[in-house]
């Protein structure tokens, strides 16, 4: 065993009082800690102890973490919290209003903004009043055609956003609709200002006046709505896309008159699951809690080959009956075979009536589809387009009143 020297402990250590304000800003940033974790915590450091960073990470990080998708969270609060000597003036000025210049920022990476705002929970950030310096000009600026919160929210990366940004983003996801046209089916139903000639109810009419025949019966088709059947990749990458994509679709389930005739959502990482029945719940926060219980594979790989043959095998007749449309959210940034998911790709066009593919890497300018399983997946969508922000989803609620749409898809096969 190597040994260390020994280390200079001072005598009113605070350690355990650092790790109670960690566990503080972890639960303002979104990850549950009680006062029974933060007590595991103290002790287990107590009982392990460190030597390196290392160590003193995968103590805290047993202690704190219970799902895969919190480590993300917990990963940015760790490192501004303990690794950063200088972290609060860096995210103060991270999080201040300033003037900037011409050159390029840096963009916050995913969760950072919610590590900060937990960190900075309580601390009066001040901004210099330059009007009141000495010999100084007042600044006027009108502001009367800036964006609006509003409209600045709806165009924001969902993973950049911080969780106040979050939690308006959602409430924002339930106001939206979803609105689809009918289309006519081959059943009839009878109308009297119909266009079509209905044979039998003109000999039945006929047979009721003793054979003779004094008018025409007349029918026209009937309108039917398709049903709406999403599948979402939960993998590391997509987590935080499909749970705003999730929150929209409770909010399309559950909308009276929206036209579709039903409403199927499945998730998928390294498996499918189906989590439709969890989406019928009134209560948002219960039904995607339920649905985040039942789906074990949040923030883990990605098999979307796989598991679209589990989607084709298992519940493609079920569900897509009645020409569906078809909703894929996904990368599609898939290790396995690509032939193998491009047949899967291929049955599942071949079972829809629309499929209306949502990548959230569109929102790069220099997206181009090099990736195999891009390539193997692109020519076998109606329409793709970036799913990445409020935006995004309120041009798909367009667009689908657009028969002829298909977004960047014409553009990208000439890629190919």
């Amino acid at each position: 065993m190597p040994e260390y020297a020994p280390l200079d402990i001072p005598e009113d250590g605070k350690l355990a009082e650092n790790i109670t304000w960690f566990a503080r800003s972890l639960r303002a940033a979104g990850v549950p800690v009680g006062p029974g974790r933060v007590l595991d915590a103290i002790r287990a450091v107590e009982v392990a102890g460190f030597s390196e960073r290392s160590d003193f990470y995968h103590t805290l990080a047993a202690c704190f973490i219970s799902r895969p998708e919190q480590r993300l969270v917990f990963d940015q609060t760790f490192r501004l919290f303990w690794r950063d000597p200088r972290y609060l003036d860096h995210m103060i000025a991270y999080m201040s209003p300033a003037i900037r210049g011409v050159q390029e920022e840096r963009k916050a990476r995913a969760a950072e903004k919610r590590a900060a705002e937990a960190l900075l929970d309580g601390v009066e950030r001040e901004v210099p009043d330059f009007a009141q310096e000495e010999g100084g000009d007042q600044i006027e600026i009108d502001a009367s055609r800036t964006m609006s919160g509003e409209e600045k929210l709806k165009t924001l990366d969902f993973e950049q956003m911080s969780t106040a940004e979050m939690a308006a983003a959602k409430r924002m996801l339930a106001k939206l609709s979803l609105p689809v046209k009918p289309f006519v089916s081959r059943r009839t139903r009878i109308s009297p200002t119909g266009r079509l000639f209905d044979a039998r109810a003109t000999m039945r009419q006929s047979m009721r006046n003793g054979g003779e025949l004094r008018d025409f019966s007349t029918k026209n088709r009937r309108p039917r709505w398709p049903n709406l059947v999403a599948l979402c990749d939960i993998s590391g990458s997509m987590s935080q896309y499909s749970r705003a994509l999730l929150h929209f679709l409770h909010a399309v389930s559950n909308e009276k008159g929206a036209g579709w005739s039903k409403v199927h959502a499945f998730t998928f990482g390294t498996r499918l699951t189906n989590i439709t029945r969890h989406l019928r719940t009134r209560d948002v926060d219960a039904a995607l809690a339920a649905a985040g219980r039942e789906a074990q594979d949040w923030e883990g790989g990605t098999r979307i080959g796989a598991c679209l043959h589990a989607f084709n095998r298992d519940w493609s007749r079920r569900v897509m009956g009645q020409g569906a449309v078809v909703l894929l959210v996904t990368d599609g940034l898939d290790r396995d075979d690509p032939e193998a998911l491009k047949a899967e790709m291929e049955r599942l066009h071949l079972s829809a009536r629309h499929v209306i593919w949502l990548n959230p890497l569109l929102r790069w300018d220099g997206f181009a589809p090099k990736a195999k399983g891009i390539a193997a997946m692109l020519p076998h969508v109606d329409m793709f387009r970036a799913g990445h922000n409020i935006a995004a989803l309120e041009g798909l609620a367009e667009a689908l009143s657009r028969p002829q749409e298909s977004g960047e898809k014409a553009r990208l096969m000439a890629m190919l």
